[in-house]
Protein backbone atom coordinates (compact mmCIF):
# COMPACT_ATOMS: atom_id res chain seq x y z
CA UNK A 1 0.00 0.00 0.00
CA UNK A 2 2.87 2.37 0.84
CA UNK A 3 4.39 1.61 -2.58
CA UNK A 4 1.08 2.35 -4.32
CA UNK A 5 0.74 5.68 -2.56
CA UNK A 6 4.33 6.58 -3.47
CA UNK A 7 3.69 5.60 -7.09
CA UNK A 8 0.63 7.81 -7.30
CA UNK A 9 2.49 10.71 -5.71
CA UNK A 10 5.33 10.30 -8.23
CA UNK A 11 3.04 10.59 -11.25
CA UNK A 12 3.32 13.96 -13.01
CA UNK A 13 0.17 16.05 -13.18
CA UNK A 14 -1.55 16.14 -16.55
CA UNK A 15 -3.26 19.49 -16.99
CA UNK A 16 -6.11 19.99 -19.47
CA UNK A 17 -6.52 23.74 -20.02
CA UNK A 18 -9.23 25.06 -22.37
CA UNK A 19 -8.36 28.34 -24.10
CA UNK A 20 -11.51 29.18 -26.08
CA UNK A 21 -10.26 32.60 -27.15
CA UNK A 22 -7.37 30.85 -28.92
CA UNK A 23 -9.58 28.00 -30.20
CA UNK A 24 -7.55 25.33 -28.45
CA UNK A 25 -7.11 23.19 -25.36
CA UNK A 26 -3.56 22.74 -24.04
CA UNK A 27 -2.52 19.38 -22.56
CA UNK A 28 0.58 19.57 -20.36
CA UNK A 29 2.58 16.92 -18.50
CA UNK A 30 4.32 18.15 -15.37
CA UNK A 31 3.98 21.72 -16.61
CA UNK A 32 5.43 21.02 -20.09
CA UNK A 33 3.23 21.12 -23.17
CA UNK A 34 2.56 17.66 -24.60
CA UNK A 35 -0.05 18.56 -27.22
CA UNK A 36 -2.95 20.88 -27.96
CA UNK A 37 -6.43 20.13 -29.25
CA UNK A 38 -6.86 22.91 -31.81
CA UNK A 39 -9.77 23.96 -33.99
CA UNK A 40 -8.78 26.99 -36.10
CA UNK A 41 -10.98 27.93 -39.05
CA UNK A 42 -8.37 27.13 -41.69
CA UNK A 43 -7.70 23.38 -41.32
CA UNK A 44 -11.20 21.91 -41.84
CA UNK A 45 -11.18 19.62 -38.77
CA UNK A 46 -10.05 19.63 -35.12
CA UNK A 47 -6.60 18.09 -34.61
CA UNK A 48 -3.98 17.46 -31.94
CA UNK A 49 -0.95 19.63 -32.76
CA UNK A 50 1.90 19.85 -31.99
CA UNK A 51 2.83 16.57 -30.31
CA UNK A 52 5.98 16.71 -28.18
CA UNK A 53 8.12 13.95 -26.65
CA UNK A 54 9.19 13.77 -23.00
CA UNK A 55 12.57 15.25 -24.03
CA UNK A 56 10.99 18.15 -25.90
CA UNK A 57 11.13 17.10 -29.56
CA UNK A 58 8.12 17.83 -31.79
CA UNK A 59 7.20 14.69 -33.73
CA UNK A 60 4.49 16.36 -35.82
CA UNK A 61 5.17 18.25 -39.02
CA UNK A 62 4.96 22.06 -38.71
CA UNK A 63 3.38 22.79 -42.14
CA UNK A 64 0.85 24.24 -42.89
CA UNK A 65 0.52 26.01 -39.53
CA UNK A 66 4.20 27.02 -39.33
CA UNK A 67 7.23 26.91 -41.59
CA UNK A 68 10.33 24.87 -40.76
CA UNK A 69 13.46 24.88 -42.90
CA UNK A 70 13.86 21.66 -44.89
CA UNK A 71 10.36 20.42 -44.17
CA UNK A 72 7.90 19.26 -46.80
CA UNK A 73 5.03 21.48 -47.93
CA UNK A 74 2.91 18.77 -49.60
CA UNK A 75 -0.59 17.59 -48.61
CA UNK A 76 -1.79 20.64 -46.62
CA UNK A 77 -4.62 18.51 -45.16
CA UNK A 78 -2.07 16.43 -43.19
CA UNK A 79 -2.01 18.28 -39.85
CA UNK A 80 -1.06 16.82 -36.47
CA UNK A 81 -3.21 13.87 -35.37
CA UNK A 82 -6.70 13.63 -36.84
CA UNK A 83 -9.63 11.36 -37.67
CA UNK A 84 -11.73 11.63 -40.82
CA UNK A 85 -12.42 9.85 -44.10
CA UNK A 86 -12.29 10.21 -47.87
CA UNK A 87 -15.87 9.23 -48.79
CA UNK A 88 -18.76 10.04 -46.46
CA UNK A 89 -22.01 10.20 -48.44
CA UNK A 90 -19.84 10.99 -51.45
CA UNK A 91 -18.01 13.85 -49.72
CA UNK A 92 -14.26 13.92 -49.17
CA UNK A 93 -13.46 14.96 -45.61
CA UNK A 94 -9.88 13.65 -45.75
CA UNK A 95 -8.46 15.86 -48.50
CA UNK A 96 -10.24 19.08 -47.58
CA UNK A 97 -8.05 22.11 -46.92
CA UNK A 98 -7.70 25.78 -47.80
CA UNK A 99 -5.99 24.65 -51.00
CA UNK A 100 -9.28 23.37 -52.48
CA UNK A 101 -10.53 25.84 -55.14
CA UNK A 102 -14.00 27.31 -54.50
CA UNK A 103 -15.48 25.70 -57.61
CA UNK A 104 -14.69 22.25 -56.17
CA UNK A 105 -15.77 22.92 -52.58
CA UNK A 106 -19.11 21.14 -53.01
CA UNK A 107 -17.23 17.82 -53.19
CA UNK A 108 -15.69 18.18 -49.72
CA UNK A 109 -16.86 17.99 -46.11
CA UNK A 110 -15.70 19.85 -43.02
CA UNK A 111 -15.63 18.81 -39.36
CA UNK A 112 -16.56 21.71 -37.10
CA UNK A 113 -15.62 21.76 -33.42
CA UNK A 114 -18.72 22.42 -31.31
CA UNK A 115 -18.04 22.13 -27.58
CA UNK A 116 -15.60 21.11 -24.88
CA UNK A 117 -17.84 18.92 -22.73
CA UNK A 118 -15.27 17.94 -20.12
CA UNK A 119 -11.70 18.90 -19.25
CA UNK A 120 -10.41 16.84 -16.34
CA UNK A 121 -6.84 17.18 -15.07
CA UNK A 122 -5.18 14.67 -12.74
CA UNK A 123 -2.06 12.83 -11.61
CA UNK A 124 -0.78 10.61 -14.39
CA UNK A 125 -3.99 10.97 -16.39
CA UNK A 126 -6.24 13.63 -17.89
CA UNK A 127 -9.43 13.51 -19.93
CA UNK A 128 -10.88 15.74 -22.60
CA UNK A 129 -14.33 15.26 -24.14
CA UNK A 130 -15.35 17.24 -27.21
CA UNK A 131 -18.20 17.38 -29.71
CA UNK A 132 -18.04 18.17 -33.40
CA UNK A 133 -20.25 18.16 -36.50
CA UNK A 134 -19.41 16.60 -39.86
CA UNK A 135 -21.05 18.93 -42.40
CA UNK A 136 -21.41 19.27 -46.15
CA UNK A 137 -20.57 22.47 -48.03
CA UNK A 138 -24.08 23.83 -47.45
CA UNK A 139 -23.83 23.39 -43.68
CA UNK A 140 -26.01 20.30 -43.37
CA UNK A 141 -24.84 17.96 -40.59
CA UNK A 142 -24.27 14.32 -41.56
CA UNK A 143 -22.61 13.07 -38.37
CA UNK A 144 -22.59 14.27 -34.78
CA UNK A 145 -19.26 13.38 -33.21
CA UNK A 146 -18.41 12.89 -29.55
CA UNK A 147 -14.74 12.19 -28.84
CA UNK A 148 -13.10 11.33 -25.54
CA UNK A 149 -9.34 11.72 -25.30
CA UNK A 150 -7.49 10.14 -22.40
CA UNK A 151 -3.92 11.36 -21.93
CA UNK A 152 -1.70 9.24 -19.68
CA UNK A 153 1.93 8.73 -18.73
CA UNK A 154 4.07 5.64 -18.22
CA UNK A 155 7.58 6.79 -17.35
CA UNK A 156 8.80 8.77 -20.38
CA UNK A 157 6.01 7.43 -22.57
CA UNK A 158 3.07 9.68 -23.45
CA UNK A 159 -0.17 7.92 -24.40
CA UNK A 160 -3.27 9.21 -26.21
CA UNK A 161 -6.41 7.06 -26.24
CA UNK A 162 -9.18 8.33 -28.49
CA UNK A 163 -12.74 7.01 -28.44
CA UNK A 164 -14.98 8.57 -31.10
CA UNK A 165 -18.72 8.03 -31.43
CA UNK A 166 -20.24 9.03 -34.77
CA UNK A 167 -24.04 9.37 -34.89
CA UNK A 168 -26.02 9.73 -38.13
CA UNK A 169 -28.37 12.66 -37.54
CA UNK A 170 -29.78 13.47 -40.97
CA UNK A 171 -30.46 10.16 -42.70
CA UNK A 172 -28.28 7.15 -43.40
CA UNK A 173 -24.55 7.84 -43.68
CA UNK A 174 -22.59 5.71 -46.13
CA UNK A 175 -18.85 5.53 -45.51
CA UNK A 176 -17.79 4.02 -48.81
CA UNK A 177 -14.57 2.01 -49.13
CA UNK A 178 -11.78 4.52 -49.78
CA UNK A 179 -7.99 4.68 -49.60
CA UNK A 180 -7.99 7.95 -47.65
CA UNK A 181 -8.55 7.30 -43.93
CA UNK A 182 -8.92 7.18 -41.02
CA UNK A 183 -6.87 7.78 -37.81
CA UNK A 184 -3.61 9.46 -38.72
CA UNK A 185 -0.55 11.49 -37.82
CA UNK A 186 1.77 13.45 -40.12
CA UNK A 187 5.28 13.28 -38.70
CA UNK A 188 8.28 15.54 -38.89
CA UNK A 189 11.12 15.14 -41.39
CA UNK A 190 13.37 13.20 -39.01
CA UNK A 191 10.82 10.37 -38.76
CA UNK A 192 10.37 9.96 -42.51
CA UNK A 193 11.93 6.88 -44.13
CA UNK A 194 15.15 7.46 -46.09
CA UNK A 195 14.53 7.10 -49.84
CA UNK A 196 15.76 8.14 -53.26
CA UNK A 197 14.04 9.39 -56.38
CA UNK A 198 10.53 10.79 -56.60
CA UNK A 199 7.16 9.21 -55.82
CA UNK A 200 3.88 10.13 -57.51
CA UNK A 201 0.86 9.73 -55.24
CA UNK A 202 -2.72 9.70 -56.49
CA UNK A 203 -5.68 10.58 -54.26
CA UNK A 204 -9.21 9.21 -54.60
CA UNK A 205 -10.09 11.98 -57.10
CA UNK A 206 -7.21 11.08 -59.41
CA UNK A 207 -5.15 14.13 -58.40
CA UNK A 208 -1.42 13.44 -58.50
CA UNK A 209 1.12 14.83 -56.02
CA UNK A 210 4.83 14.30 -56.64
CA UNK A 211 6.82 13.78 -53.44
CA UNK A 212 10.59 14.26 -53.31
CA UNK A 213 12.97 11.71 -51.86
CA UNK A 214 14.08 11.73 -48.21
CA UNK A 215 17.76 11.41 -49.09
CA UNK A 216 19.07 14.51 -47.27
CA UNK A 217 20.44 12.44 -44.34
CA UNK A 218 17.82 13.95 -42.00
CA UNK A 219 15.26 11.15 -42.35
CA UNK A 220 15.93 8.28 -39.92
CA UNK A 221 12.54 6.56 -39.69
CA UNK A 222 11.60 2.90 -40.05
CA UNK A 223 8.31 1.03 -39.68
CA UNK A 224 7.70 -2.25 -37.89
CA UNK A 225 4.29 -3.94 -37.87
CA UNK A 226 2.84 -6.46 -35.43
CA UNK A 227 3.28 -9.01 -38.23
CA UNK A 228 7.04 -8.39 -38.46
CA UNK A 229 6.95 -6.37 -41.71
CA UNK A 230 9.35 -3.43 -41.93
CA UNK A 231 10.07 -0.31 -43.96
CA UNK A 232 7.84 0.87 -46.79
CA UNK A 233 6.54 -2.70 -47.25
CA UNK A 234 4.06 -2.09 -44.41
CA UNK A 235 1.81 -0.05 -46.71
CA UNK A 236 -1.40 -1.93 -47.61
CA UNK A 237 -0.81 -4.67 -45.03
CA UNK A 238 -2.97 -5.59 -42.05
CA UNK A 239 -1.63 -5.34 -38.51
CA UNK A 240 -2.83 -4.87 -34.94
CA UNK A 241 -0.26 -2.16 -34.34
CA UNK A 242 2.46 -0.28 -36.17
CA UNK A 243 5.65 1.32 -34.87
CA UNK A 244 7.50 4.19 -36.52
CA UNK A 245 10.89 4.82 -34.91
CA UNK A 246 13.78 7.17 -35.55
CA UNK A 247 16.17 9.69 -33.99
CA UNK A 248 15.52 13.37 -33.29
CA UNK A 249 18.30 15.58 -31.94
CA UNK A 250 19.97 12.56 -30.40
CA UNK A 251 16.74 11.27 -28.82
CA UNK A 252 15.48 7.82 -29.82
CA UNK A 253 11.80 8.30 -30.61
CA UNK A 254 9.02 5.84 -31.45
CA UNK A 255 5.38 6.43 -32.36
CA UNK A 256 3.09 3.41 -32.10
CA UNK A 257 -0.52 3.35 -33.28
CA UNK A 258 -2.79 0.59 -31.99
CA UNK A 259 -6.01 -0.60 -33.61
CA UNK A 260 -8.74 -1.81 -31.23
CA UNK A 261 -10.37 -5.25 -31.56
CA UNK A 262 -13.78 -3.59 -31.32
CA UNK A 263 -13.24 -1.53 -34.48
CA UNK A 264 -14.85 -2.60 -37.74
CA UNK A 265 -12.28 -4.14 -40.08
CA UNK A 266 -9.86 -5.17 -37.30
CA UNK A 267 -6.98 -5.67 -37.78
CA UNK A 268 -6.76 -2.50 -39.82
CA UNK A 269 -5.02 -1.93 -43.13
CA UNK A 270 -2.22 0.63 -42.87
CA UNK A 271 -2.01 3.71 -45.07
CA UNK A 272 1.55 4.28 -43.82
CA UNK A 273 3.91 6.09 -46.17
CA UNK A 274 7.63 6.79 -46.07
CA UNK A 275 7.20 10.54 -46.59
CA UNK A 276 5.55 11.08 -43.20
CA UNK A 277 1.89 10.05 -43.42
CA UNK A 278 1.17 7.36 -40.81
CA UNK A 279 -2.46 6.22 -40.84
CA UNK A 280 -4.65 3.31 -39.79
CA UNK A 281 -7.42 2.96 -42.38
CA UNK A 282 -10.01 0.97 -40.48
CA UNK A 283 -12.73 1.14 -43.13
CA UNK A 284 -10.74 0.96 -46.38
CA UNK A 285 -9.93 -2.40 -47.95
CA UNK A 286 -10.40 -2.35 -51.73
CA UNK A 287 -7.22 -0.53 -52.79
CA UNK A 288 -5.06 -2.21 -50.15
CA UNK A 289 -6.23 -5.73 -51.07
CA UNK A 290 -6.06 -5.03 -54.83
CA UNK A 291 -9.79 -5.56 -55.15
CA UNK A 292 -10.01 -8.82 -53.20
CA UNK A 293 -11.81 -7.22 -50.22
CA UNK A 294 -14.25 -4.38 -49.81
CA UNK A 295 -15.95 -2.67 -46.88
CA UNK A 296 -18.79 -0.23 -47.48
CA UNK A 297 -19.62 0.80 -43.95
CA UNK A 298 -22.84 2.59 -43.09
CA UNK A 299 -24.55 4.13 -40.09
CA UNK A 300 -28.34 4.06 -40.11
CA UNK A 301 -30.26 7.24 -39.33
CA UNK A 302 -30.25 7.83 -35.57
CA UNK A 303 -27.68 5.09 -34.96
CA UNK A 304 -24.05 5.37 -33.87
CA UNK A 305 -20.70 3.71 -34.54
CA UNK A 306 -17.73 3.75 -32.15
CA UNK A 307 -14.03 3.80 -33.05
CA UNK A 308 -11.11 3.45 -30.63
CA UNK A 309 -7.42 4.09 -31.21
CA UNK A 310 -4.28 4.49 -29.14
CA UNK A 311 -1.18 6.47 -30.09
CA UNK A 312 1.86 6.15 -27.85
CA UNK A 313 4.88 8.45 -28.04
CA UNK A 314 8.01 6.78 -26.67
CA UNK A 315 11.21 8.53 -25.67
CA UNK A 316 13.21 5.43 -26.52
CA UNK A 317 12.69 2.43 -28.78
CA UNK A 318 10.27 -0.09 -27.22
CA UNK A 319 10.65 -3.82 -27.79
CA UNK A 320 7.98 -5.94 -29.46
CA UNK A 321 7.24 -7.45 -26.05
CA UNK A 322 6.59 -4.01 -24.55
CA UNK A 323 4.32 -3.04 -27.42
CA UNK A 324 2.42 -6.32 -27.28
CA UNK A 325 1.82 -5.80 -23.57
CA UNK A 326 0.43 -2.34 -24.25
CA UNK A 327 -1.69 -3.66 -27.12
CA UNK A 328 -3.23 -6.31 -24.87
CA UNK A 329 -4.00 -3.74 -22.19
CA UNK A 330 -5.60 -1.39 -24.72
CA UNK A 331 -7.56 -4.22 -26.35
CA UNK A 332 -9.19 -5.05 -23.02
CA UNK A 333 -10.58 -1.51 -22.74
CA UNK A 334 -14.21 -1.02 -23.75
Amino acid sequence: MIFCVFFLEAQPRITIEPKPAEKKVDISVGGDLFTSYIYPDNIKKPVLWPVITADGNEITRQFPLKNKAGERADHPHHVGIWLNYGDVNGLDFWNNSEAIPPEKADNYGTIFHETVENAESGKGKGKLTTTASWKDHKGNTLLAETSEYTFSVEGKTRIIDRTTILKAVNGIVKITDNKEGMFAIRVTRELELPSSGKVKLTDSHGNVTEVDASDDKVATGDYLSSEGITGSDVWATRAKWMKLSGVMNGENVAVVIFDHPGNAGYPTYWHARGYGLFAANTLGQNVFSKGKEQMNFKIEDGQSATFRYRLAVFSGNPSVEEIEKMAKEFGNKL
